[in-house]
């Protein structure tokens, strides 16, 4: 099987997204689609992605659904290998699947939920690229897009899963973005601060600039399609975001004293993102 196969320059733009079947995947999904944009669609829940696309009027030649599970890297490749055999090189890649949830390294248990954290939300970006890199470079033309979080700024108690991955998601962008230099290929980091999704909405401590995943979608295309190398969205909490960065260390940890913390697994539901 080629990863180069040839798409006919008539038809619109691909777009391969992972963690499409709620929150910011599928408002990205539907954002692209009302573009014209054709679609793979990457989903442990299958069927519910497919039922979504046939709600929306897509048919198999403009969306097609991979099942996967982004926490195994086997499944994940050859999601994007059989997009490439199926539909072609996509312009836009898009990693978005992840989880949250709290922990307490004191909890031996909590232990297992960093592993599936950084499994997911790190390893999980690497092996979704990972069958595109190559086509793109050849291709020289493309955006890899790295979703992390405003949580990657600063490490917040109850978080450190979390916090830790999505640096570490920021970190990894850069590299990758390093490495692809001059190649025609960019590589565009996220930070969303708080959307309404899924995952924000059992949090017990206040989301100010809280966002629609749909408003959340509509800046992140402009941000994508401009191939910004990072962008904080909304911007507001970007500047929230370089403040915090900025406090004294005693500061900080006086400001966050008294936050009330994530729920750790089995106190709520982790959703993929």
């Amino acid at each position: 099987m080629s990863s180069s196969l040839p798409v006919p320059d008539a038809l619109p733009p691909l777009v391969f997204i992972t963690g499409a079947s709620s929150g910011i995947g599928q408002a990205l999904a539907a954002r692209y689609a009302r573009a014209g944009w054709r679609l793979a669609l990457v989903a442990r829940r299958a069927d519910d992605m497919a039922a979504w696309a046939a709600r929306q009027g897509l048919d198999a030649t403009r969306c097609r659904v991979y099942p996967a599970d982004v926490a195994d890297t086997a499944s994940i490749v050859a999601a994007g290998r059989a997009c490439l055999a199926d539909q072609g090189v996509p312009e836009v890649v898009i990693a978005n699947a992840g989880i949250s949830v709290g922990m307490d390294t004191a909890i031996a248990e909590d232990l297992v939920v960093m592993e599936r954290t950084l499994a997911v939300n790190n390893l999980g970006m690497a092996a979704t690229f990972h069958p595109f890199v190559a086509p793109m470079r050849e291709r020289g033309r493309g955006r890899l897009v790295g979703i992390a979080s405003v949580a990657a700024i600063r490490g917040l108690p109850g978080h450190g899963a979390y916090c830790a991955s999505k640096a570490a998601v920021v970190a990894y962008c850069e590299s990758l973005r390093g490495e692809l230099r001059g190649t025609g290929v960019a590589v565009v980091t996220l930070l969303p601060g708080y959307v309404d999704t899924p995952l924000t909405r059992e949090n017990r401590y206040p989301m100010p600039f809280l966002m629609t995943a749909e408003a959340f979608a509509e800046r992140a295309m402009t941000a994508i399609a401009a191939g910004a190398s990072y962008r904080v969205i909304p911007w507001q909490m970007g500047v929230v975001a370089k403040l915090l960065r900025g406090l004294p260390n005693a500061v900080f940890d006086r400001l966050l004293a008294g936050r009330p913390r994530k729920h750790r697994a089995g106190q709520d539901q982790t959703t993929p993102g």
